[in-house]
């Protein structure tokens, strides 16, 4: 288990290519390890994570292996990632569903929940995690293609998943989407992305006035700078190096700092938690 964190927000310069981008050439590694031992949080329930083989997804899918949960994992093709994340979970003494694929069509979003239903029986927990983000230097430069791909990835698929996923969730179940601190405090070379995050706060807030009277609790968490593969396939190899360092904190979050908001959210410890975002930012102070 990881008991402690860097201290430093200085990395190596990398750059990664293709989004969503790859964990395995990252330097230095996420850290992924749940934070603390599982006292059994979650224990039985099934979960579906999209974006669940590297990053935060990962992070969360190996914490709510420590509670007890058994997961499915839903990425778009990095198979080496899903793979190793699926052995992590397995060492955990924990059971894994992979299921690759484009969650910005509706009947690939219909078929995850399918095919965990098929596999597990059931389903408890729903985390909406997946995302793409293109920086551009001026409204003007994000094309059509670009503003269609974001937010058909951050935000229509949530709509497909949770529309798909709430005939079989039952009183007690839990949502959770991920959102950003962008949403709060914005970002002017992420605005189509920022847009996006900010309209899952307010899908979850909306979504979890509709689901209130089912018993099912819909929340979001909305991360600051945190070290994923994301990152190096986003930024340039000088804006990775010193990635995180204006937050209060000086430093990116690791995922697994993150997951803990995910295991809360998702577990009884949150009963009376319903429309809420958490925000793990390093000290970011945001209204909302």
């Amino acid at each position: 288990m990881q008991k402690s964190q860097p201290k430093k927000a200085i990395r190596p310069k990398q750059k990664q290519l293709q989004q969503p981008g790859l964990e395995a050439p990252m330097k230095p590694q996420p850290l992924s390890d749940p934070i603390a031992n599982g006292s059994g949080k979650l224990q039985d329930r099934v979960a579906i994570i999209t974006g669940g083989d590297s990053g935060i997804g990962k992070a969360v899918a190996l914490a709510f292996t420590a509670e007890g949960a058994k997961v499915t994992i839903a990425y778009l093709n990095e198979k080496e990632d899903a793979e190793h994340t699926k052995e992590l979970i397995e060492a955990l003494g924990g059971t894994c569903l992979l299921i690759a694929g484009d969650i910005t069509k509706e009947t690939h979003c219909k078929k995850i929940i399918d095919k965990t239903i098929q596999q597990f029986g059931r389903l408890d927990i729903l985390v909406n995690n997946a995302a793409v983000q293109y920086p551009q230097k001026n409204l003007e430069d994000i094309s059509t293609d670009q503003l269609i791909k974001t937010f058909s990835t951050n935000i229509f698929a949530q709509f497909y998943l949770c529309k798909a996923a709430i005939p079989h969730l039952k009183k007690g179940a839990s949502i959770i989407n991920t959102t950003s601190v962008t949403a709060y405090r914005g970002s002017g070379h992420l605005i189509d992305y920022s847009a996006t995050k900010g309209a899952i706060v307010s899908f979850t807030r909306s979504l979890s006035s509709a689901l209130a009277d089912k018993g099912i609790r819909v929340n979001a968490v909305a991360p600051g700078p945190i070290w994923t593969p994301l990152i190096p396939a986003t930024f340039t190899p000088k804006e990775v190096e010193t990635f995180g360092s204006d937050v209060p904190l000086k430093r990116a979050g690791q995922p697994a700092e993150v997951a803990t908001s995910y295991v809360f959210l998702a577990s009884d410890d949150a009963t009376y938690f319903t429309g809420q975002i958490l925000h793990p930012n390093g000290g970011e102070i945001v209204n909302g």
